[in-house]
This record gives structure tokens, sequence and C-alpha cells, in this order.
């Protein structure tokens, strides 16, 4: 006799209380082997794919995509020993939990078997959300739908809307367009950003989801209020803090990086893989914190102390899509120029893509922010809580400079470094960043610390 077993969403680390469904995985009826990915969720953090630890059929699910769930809510649940599941798994359970947290590689396989009874529990049990639509706040207009066909409900409440960007969920979500009612026009019928904004442009109302609300009452002004939270909204906490706690200061620098630009050119020159000069300055770096650790600590308030850490955790600023990320290079200072340029493109291409884990966006304890790829000169960082300090870099542009007694046409490049001034006094912060500019003007200066 099968056993229907509820699986809840787990805690995904990283003090993470909460995660909103981006993309269920797996259908009513589908059979599920044991670890198998099951649903893709989007926390204040990363977007991570959570493994079910039983093998079985998935007899229900709890959620629909756009839904916000608490740690501990249901997400399916599975018949396990059912005979339609004999070929899932040998073991029913695994005890694994989240992909990055313990979990094997997971088995993607999966059957579409037809929905039968099981117990008590019918396979073809609706999806059912196992919390009810938050009710707007006092003050808040809620989204307004002109038709009937985009707030219509769900025509296929089994299966899985064929979605795989966010983004496009997200417009929709926001412009109360029922994905189910769309005709993908990507490959087998994926929905497109397009087929979103077709259907907005369809309608013969304007679009009101974003229309402006009252800030409050008799106030003569009006905006659109947009939620701070997934991601944005712990950026906005951390700059928050940062801003709050850390007693900053910043310095800056301009160099002449005419030297470092051709020694990259020479590296790459000699073949194997190109390295970058995101990982030649952080090259730079590490060997500045070697001679300056008082830039690589952390302050425990409650302890009164400041905290010097032993490994250099390396952060950088990468800008995606869904917002700001800071992946973290572990032990950079043990990482040649190559090993970083391999390891800044994966985790670039991760963070792009959206399948950075918690563990790769935390535990940085300085942060690089190459800026200059927006095409500006400099700024005045914030620094990434509870760092305690980091490095700006501008665009590299060819500029007039005094080189060797006469005026020259050199690659300029300005540095500012943001410091928390209780680590650390001026004095260590302009030793640091001299060494940084002199690293960058005489890239020979650095061979001799290697």
């Amino acid at each position: 006799m099968p056993k229907v077993l509820e699986f809840k969403l787990p805690d995904l680390g990283e003090g993470l209380t909460e995660a909103e469904i981006v993309r269920w995985l797996v259908a009513v009826g589908d059979v599920v082997a044991i670890d198998q990915p099951v649903v893709e969720v989007e926390t204040a953090k990363a977007m991570v794919e959570v493994p079910c630890p039983y093998g079985g059929v998935v007899t229900a699910r709890f959620g629909e995509e756009g839904t916000e769930l608490p740690v501990g809510a249901p997400l399916l649940t599975v018949a396990v020993g059912a005979p339609e599941a004999a070929d899932a798994e040998s073991s029913e359970y695994s005890g694994n939990v989240l992909v990055g947290y313990g979990t094997g590689e997971a088995v993607r396989r999966r059957r579409r078997v037809r929905p039968a009874p099981v117990g008590a529990a019918p396979a073809a049990a609706p999806v059912t959300p196992s919390v009810p639509p938050a009710e707007a706040a006092p003050g808040h207009a809620r989204a307004a739908a002109p038709a009937a066909a985009r707030v219509a409900a769900p025509t296929a409440a089994t299966g899985p809307v064929p979605v795989i960007s966010p983004l496009v969920r997200k417009l929709a979500r926001e412009n109360g367009v029922d994905l189910r009612g769309l005709t993908g026009s990507g490959p087998e019928g994926l929905i497109l950003r397009g087929d979103v904004e077709s259907a907005l442009r369809a309608e013969a109302e304007p679009v009101t989801a974003a229309a402006p609300v009252p800030v409050a009452a008799g106030s003569a002004t009006a905006g659109t209020r947009i939620p701070l939270r997934g991601i944005r909204g712990a950026v906005a906490d951390k700059l928050s803090r940062s801003r709050t706690e850390i007693p900053d200061a910043t310095c800056w620098v301009d160099a002449d990086a005419t030297e470092l630009m051709a020694a990259r050119a020479a590296m790459n020159a000699v073949g194997g893989p190109k390295i970058s000069v995101l990982a030649l300055l952080a090259r730079i770096c590490t060997a500045a914190l070697d001679r300056y650790p008082e830039l690589n600590s952390t302050v425990d308030t409650a302890a009164r102390e400041i905290v010097r850490l032993p490994a250099v955790h390396l952060g950088f600023a990468a800008q995606t899509e869904r917002g700001l990320v800071v992946p973290v290079v572990r032990d950079a200072q043990a990482r040649g120029a190559a090993s970083l340029s391999e390891e800044f493109a994966r985790l670039t291409e991760a963070a792009r893509a959206g399948t950075l884990t918690p563990g790769d966006l935390t535990g940085g304890t300085f942060t690089l922010n190459n800026y200059g790829v927006f095409g500006v000169d400099g700024s005045t960082p914030i620094i990434n809580h509870p760092e305690a300090a980091m490095l700006g870099v501008g665009r590299i542009m060819a500029k007039p400079w005094v080189h060797q007694g006469e005026l020259a046409v050199r690659q300029v490049v300005q540095l500012s470094l943001t410091f928390d001034h209780r680590v650390c006094d001026g004095g260590t912060a302009g030793g640091f960043l001299r060494y940084v500019a002199d690293c960058v003007e005489q890239p020979a200066v650095l061979l001799r610390s290697l």
C-alpha cells in the first residue's frame, strides 16, 4: 500500500526564511526520482533548484508560480511505493534537501503517468496555494484587470507553464496577464517577453498595474509603489545597514594603467586562457591586502574587537537582469591570474543565468567593484557589510598625462577606496591605495611580492 509523504520548503540556509516559486519542474502525476529537482525558487540571495528527498508519484503541488512561501510550508506530496513509481529509485528517502547543501547529483528523470487515486490523496489533485493571496495594505492600490482574459482563472491548473525567464513571469505578474492563457512563440511553445507584451498591446484598456497611487492621504503627489523584496530588498537592507553601522571614508587616486594593459596583452599573446583586467586587479588587491591586513577584517561590535581574517574571499560586483549581486571568489590570495580569470568567468555566467547558490554570494571579506564597465570614471562605493573596505575601479581611457617629464596620451584609471575608519586610519588606507596604484602603473612592483 503506497504512503503519501509531504515535502515542505526546506531551510534554505544563510538566514533565509521565505522564497518565491518561480517555476515548477514537475507536474501532478509525474514520477520523480530521489533528489530530483522539483521546483525553482527565488530567494533574497539567489535562484535555486529544490530537490525532493522522496522518490514516487507527485500527487499534489502547493502554491502557484509567483507565490511566496515561508520555510516549512508544504511544497508537494509524493506517493511512495506506488506501482507507477517502481522504477524511480530503490530507496524512498535520501535525507538530502537542497542543491548546494549536501544533495548529490540530481537524477533529472521523470515519467508522466496517468493520474490515479492513491490513498486519500488523488493523483490528479489540483495545484492548491498553501497560503492565501496577501491582502493589500491600507493606502495601497491592488492591480486592476480591465479585461477578463487577463485575470481569468488558470485553464490548466496542472502542469508547468512554458516559461523559463523570471523577467517574463514578473512582467506578466505585475500587469495581471494569465500566462496559462498565452500561446508561446518560442521553441516548443516557450512563452517569451514579446508574447506578454503582445497580449498587453492587444488590450483595449491601458495597463493599470503600474498606475500611480497616492503616496499618502491628502498628499498632492503620486507615485508608483515597487515592493522591496527578493534581491532588491536584500540589497536595500544591506546598504542601509552599512551606512548606519560603518563610519566609512573614501580616498582616491588616478593611475597610469598603460603598462598594466601592455602586460595583459603580452600575457594573452602567448596562448592559453585569456587573462582579464579584473583578474589582474584582483591579484594586485590580494598582494596589497597581504601588506595591509587591516583592510581584510570585520568588526565584532558586541565584543568591541577587530577580527583580522586569514583568507581573502574576494567579492566582485556583477550587474545582472535580476539586479546587482556580489559573487565571492574563495581563497583569492592562493590563486594566480589565470585561475582568477576562470573563476570570475564562471561566477559571472552563473550570475547571469540566475544559478548562483546562497553560498556563492556570502562570506566575502573584501570587494572589488569595477564600475568602469558602465562608462563612469569615479564613485564612492558603499562597503559591503560586514566587510571593512571596497576598492572601486573606473573606466580605463586615453587621457593627457605627464610621462617621463613629457605630456603624452596614456591609459588612465581612477581608483577609489572606501574603508571602515574603525579598522584603520588614513595612513593605512592611503598606503594600501598607493601600493595598488603603483602596481597598476608598474606591474614589476607586483612581481617583487610574489
